[in-house]
Parts: structure tokens; sequence; C-alpha cells
């Protein structure tokens, strides 16, 4: 294996040629980030390539690749007998794979490098896999132990994006060693910066490298240096660029790198983005900073798209539009948050949970202040969505993939909600009915969130109402830290501290104190949850607008008709139950109403075995 420019290979393949020098083993797994770019000796070059010419290149004589739809071909060549060579030309799995078993225990010095090694010997159950699959799994098995490679001093380089499509026979054999190629970390995302725009200063590069984090090299590489455009169209597009930018000695400049970057986008699209407050006119002292900025949100724009399409809408990108002042009430819960975004902001990581865990009956405002507590830590922000398959192997898939891409984002908040359904153990046997998959799912979640190199730059936001079906040890301290309760309101000042923030947040146009209709409005809501409360003034302005317009100023008598005329639909004894379990669960009494705050555990224990005997199935 090459050891020229040993100081600048990848990691990973440092890794890989250390192991492979110490006879770990002579058949390896590549698996992670392998449609990739690499940046090598000042270049791109795919990982084929990379194997191919720089890492085997100079110390094997013979260098072959294989992946089942184009057959063999050789990157280098030493003379080796032509009927083995004929077989291997010949194309098919049938003949390739026992023609290159003779070039690999015949020849000496010979490296065999096979693509989408997944599609050759997949996962699944052997009794429903085709003879030529199994015969496939066998054969790279028996590679592994074959000693006759070993003395050739002859290696095989399997790549797969993701291990969990590759068969497990391959994947756990103690002869085969597995090396992952990981998402680019800031010193490659600066390289590759500085290769696709030369012009770039070291300061712009680095900014790049910072706000690119989570994208692969192939991917800054079409943001920052697209294929050029038509010269007509790419000089019609800065012209309308330096329009919107109102001119300036440094315009023309800026509109040149930002006519590259808009590439694709319509003209409107164009304007939203660059000029969204169109009329307003530009300081020379802005100038720069400007410049910055409109670099900086386009590359976020795409490095958004591009994130979302890799993940198969797995996760979507949140962008919160309220923090906590117009969360209402909950004084003790947004003290604590606060004080854990501050941490966060200050890089105070030492003192930053690994997660939280927001509990309570639905609709008690849980989504909503896990979005304002993003907003306040100033992190990306993103929201699993469903990641369960009902095909083999693919909901692991979905989760490693959305858990490379998190944690190559770093400083993000993840929020996960109805966890329970997402992760929960919901099944009454071992495998949750499901061949194991909940299991396995669990597990990795488990070992990702018990990381501790992720504290303070992936924290999980898990929210769900019915936290006694998650797994317990996914509930302990290491994992998600804090444990909150979101109740209901349970005296009328609360009711009236939700009340006025939720006027904010619809912006409804009223001077009502609710003070003063405390006995009509805030006491009959007590118990009810925000979103009921949320629900009465939507109501009471429609009412409003009903009566004297659209723009019409709520009115107190409009507030308590409408409290009045309000009626919930509300299972009492499953909300009883979930809110006692977020009683059961919060991590610290300062969190909780009085009446709670003073039960003794056994007491709760009581009220909780009495309620899931007669609601515990229910949903």
């Amino acid at each position: 294996m090459a050891t020229t420019n040993v100081r600048v290979l990848p990691a990973w393949a440092d890794e890989l040629r250390r192991r492979y020098i110490r006879g770990e083993a002579t058949l390896f797994v590549l698996h992670g980030n392998v449609y990739d770019l690499v940046v090598y000796d000042k270049k791109f070059l795919s990982l084929t390539e990379f194997l191919a010419e720089a890492l085997l290149g100079d110390a094997k004589d013979t260098v072959a690749v294989y992946n089942i739809a184009t057959g063999v071909r050789f990157t280098k060549k030493k003379e080796i007998s032509p009927i083995v060579e004929e077989l291997l030309l010949s194309g098919g799995r049938d003949k390739a794979l026992p023609a290159l078993e003779r070039l690999l225990t015949m020849g000496k010095n010979t490296a065999l490098v096979v693509e989408y090694a997944e599609a050759l010997a997949p996962n699944g159950d052997p009794s429903f896999q085709a003879d030529a699959d199994r015969g496939a799994i066998i054969t790279l098995h028996r590679w592994s132990t074959l000693p006759a490679i070993e003395r050739g001093d002859n290696v095989v380089v399997l790549i797969a994006e993701n291990l969990t499509e590759l068969s497990p026979k391959i994947v756990s054999n103690p002869k085969v060693a597995v090396v992952e190629i990981p998402m680019p970390d800031f010193a490659s995302r600066k390289e590759t910066a500085l290769l696709s725009d030369p012009g770039l200063t070291e300061k712009d590069a680095e900014r790049y490298a910072e706000v690119t984090a989570g994208l692969k090299s192939i991917q800054m590489a079409a943001i920052l240096a697209p294929a050029p455009p038509a010269e007509e169209e790419r000089s019609e597009r800065e012209a309308f660029i330096v329009s919107l930018l109102g001119g300036g000695a440094d315009a023309k400049s800026r509109a040149h790198k930002l006519s590259v970057l808009t590439a694709g986008l319509t003209r409107d699209e164009v304007r939203a983005l660059l000029a969204p407050g169109a009329g307003e006119p530009i300081t020379a002292e802005g100038a720069r900073e400007r410049a910055r900025s409109e670099v900086d949100r386009l590359i976020a724009k795409r490095k958004r798209e591009i994130i979302e399409r890799e993940c198969f809408g797995l996760v979507e990108f949140l962008t919160p539009e309220h923090g906590f002042d117009v969360v209402g009430g909950m004084d003790e819960v947004k003290k604590d948050l606060n004080v854990i975004a501050e941490n966060i902001r200050e890089g105070r990581r030492a003192r930053v949970p690994m997660g939280l865990l927001f509990t309570g009956p639905m609709g008690t405002g849980k989504t909503f202040v896990a979005e304002a507590f993003a907003k306040e830590c100033g992190l990306t922000t993103v929201k699993l969505k469903n990641f369960r398959s009902k095909w083999v192997g693919a909901t692991e898939g979905n989760l490693e993939k959305i858990l490379t891409v998190i944690k190559a984002i770093g400083q993000v908040v993840v929020i996960i909600d109805e966890g329970d359904r997402a992760f929960g153990n919901t099944g009454d046997s071992g495998d949750g009915g499901d061949g194991g998959t909940s299991s396995r799912v669990i597990a990795r979640i488990k070992e990702f969130m018990s990381d501790t190199a992720n504290r303070g730059r992936v924290l999980f936001v898990v929210m769900t109402n019915r936290p006694d079906k998650l797994d317990l040890d996914l509930k302990r301290a290491g994992r998600l830290d804090r444990k909150i309760p979101f109740l209901y309101s349970q005296t009328a000042e609360e009711v009236e501290n939700v009340a006025r923030a939720l006027t904010k947040k619809n912006k409804i146009k009223t001077d009502v104190d609710f003070t003063t209709i405390r006995e009509g409005f805030s006491e009959k809501l007590v118990g009810y949850s925000n979103a009921d409360v949320e629900a009465v003034i939507l109501l009471a302005n429609d009412d409003a607008a009903r009566a004297a317009g659209g723009d019409a100023v709520v009115t107190a008598e409009n507030f308590l008709v409408a409290a009045n005329d309000y009626f919930p639909s509300r299972d009492v004894e499953l909300l009883q139950f979930m809110e006692l379990l977020a009683v059961f669960e919060a991590s610290s009494r300062r969190l909780l109403p009085k009446k709670y705050a003073d039960l003794t555990p056994e007491e709760l224990d009581t009220r909780l075995r009495i309620l899931r005997a007669t609601v515990g199935g229910r949903r």
C-alpha cells in the first residue's frame, strides 16, 4: 500500500494503511461518506480514483476495480494469465468472481476495489436470497480467510455507503476490517473552499468552512464553483444583481460572485434574497458586511436544500420565528431553559445537558417552547421526521444517515416530536414484533446520545405525552438529563399569562386587561390546555370580526362569550394520566405546581397505578 505523501492522507486512509501494514486484515470495508470527493494533493478525486491512484497505485503492481454493472476494469495492470484476463473481461458475476479469486490467489501485489458492495452481497434473510447473492456473500467471506491472498501481499477493498445494507456475514467477520469515511471536518471544508474558489482569502475560506458544516465536499464544490453559465446569461444576471446592490465601488465584484451562487434561481428569488428592503440606501461602511451576509444566506439556503434532499425528507430544517417573549407563564421552565441557552451560546459545554425530555399532555405547548428554546440558543435546528421503513435494514440505514448528518453539522438542536412513536418500545415481545428493528434503533440512538463528545454540540429535545412508552435506559442521566413537565394551567393567573402571550403571538387587536374579566374568562379556563386557550382567543377574534368587520378590536365581551361558548372534546381520565406521568418524570420539584410538589412518591405511584389500569392502553 502506498507510503508516499503519508502526512497528507485523510485520517481514514491513514488508518486503513496502518491496519493493512500491521496485518490485521486483507479485506476492508469502507462505509459512510463514500460518494464524496477526496481532497488530495491539491485536487479533487473520487473515492475510487483516490484508492486506485493515490493509496494503492504506487505499491501494487495490479489494481482492478469491479462492480456488477460495468464489470472489471484495470487502472494498473501487470502481466496476468490470458485465461484469467479473458474471464475478467467477459462480464457477468458468475464468471467475474471466480476469475477475481484466481487473480488474487495466483498473483502478487494485487489490489481489488469493489464498488457498490451492498449490491453484490446484500443484507437479507438467506432463505429469500437468490443463489447468486448467497454465492457472492460466501465468496467474499472466503477471501477474508484465504492464506494465498495474504501471502501474495494482496488486498480487497469493498465500498458500501451503508453497513446495514451489506450482508452481516461480512461485516461481523473478525477477519474483515471496517473503516468509516466521515463527513468533511472543518479543515477539509476549508481546503475544499480554497480549491473550489482559489480567489478566496483565508478568512473567507474559514467562514465558508463554518457555514457549510454538514455538507459533503462535492456539494460544497457545486455551491462555490458550479458549472459556468452561458456568457450572455451571466452578464445579464450580474447586471441585475448590481442594480439590486445599489452600485458602489465593490458592487461589480460582489455581483460576480453572487451571480455564481444564485445560478438556477429566478429573478424574484434573487431579489427576495439580496434586496428584501429594496429602495433603502446602502452605505459604503456596510457594503462589506452586506456582501458577507448575502453569501452566507445563499449558502445556508442551498445547504438546507441539499441536506433535506440527501436525507430523503427524513429531516426538516426549522427557522423558529419566536423566542421566549411570546411564551406565557412557565417562569421556572423558561428560567432553566434560558440558562442552558446561555451556556450553549457562551461555549460552556460542560454545563449543557446531553438531552431534554419535554413531557405532558397534548396541547401544553411542548413544541412551541422547544422552537422558542432553539431560537434563544441561536443554533441550527432540525426536526426528525418518521425514519421507519417496512424494508429490511432501511430503518437502520435511515437512522444512520440522519445521525451522520447531525454529527457533521455540529452545534445543532435536534427536535423529536412524539418520541414514543419514533423510538419507543411499544411491543410486547423482546423484538417489538418487528424482527428486532426497534431494539437496534433504540440501541443506536442510546449509543449516539451518550457520546460525551456531543455534549454542547448536539442537543436532543424529545417530546412525548407518553413517557412510560419510552425505553427506560433512554431516559437515564447522561442521555436525557433534564425532564421538564408541561402541565395545564393550574390558576387563573397562569391562564392570563398564557392569554397575553397568545394575543401577542396571533397579533390580536385588543386592549383588554384579562385580570378585569378573571371570573368569566380566566377562572373558566383553569385546567384547559394552552391550545384550548388559543382556540378561545381566536374564537373571540372571529366573533369581533363578524360583528364589526375584519379590523375590529376584540372587546372584553367577545372574550367572555367565547370562554362560555367553547366546548373542548376531552378524555379527562387520559389527560389526568398524562399529567401525572409528566409529574412522575420531572427531574425537579421546583418545576411542579404546589398540588403536585407536595405529593410523596408513594402517593403519586398509587394514583398512577389506578389510572394506568383504566386508561393505560388508550392513545
